[in-house]
């Protein structure tokens, strides 16, 4: 199983990135993906999530409205569309799979996990 995520970089503030998570190794199709980021010394906080099969979108209120999560099947990729970038959005950003179709945001539903991309606004 393997989860890799790219697209992180430096911007700044106001700016967009998209990161993208390449996913292996399991039945893309029946895992709910979530999105996740980490600040150090702080807990991971969830940000995002597209359930299986019924592919419904669920957002933290903290990037709602400027982050978009999608997902393709055809290439078991999944994507977090980034815009309106603030400084405080500055951490490492993960990727994850839980299996169903029911999203959650409690990090220990999730089974799989990616090593994680950086992110850095400055403003």
């Amino acid at each position: 199983v393997q989860l890799v995520e790219s697209g992180g970089g430096a911007v700044q503030a106001g700016g967009s990135l998209r990161l993208s998570c390449a996913a292996s190794g399991f039945s893309f199709d029946d895992y709910s993906m979530g999105w996740f980021r980490q600040v150090p010394g702080k807990e991971r906080e969830w940000l995002s999530c597209i359930s299986a099969s019924v592919r419904t979108t669920y957002y933290a209120e903290s990037v709602k409205g400027r982050f978009t999560i999608s997902s393709d099947s055809s290439t078991r990729t999944v994507y977090l569309q980034m815009n309106s970038l603030k400084p405080e959005d500055t951490a490492v950003y993960y990727c994850a799979a839980l299996y169903g179709s029911t999203c959650r945001q409690g990090r220990y539903y999730y089974d799989y996990w990616g090593r994680g991309t950086q992110v850095t606004v400055s403003s």
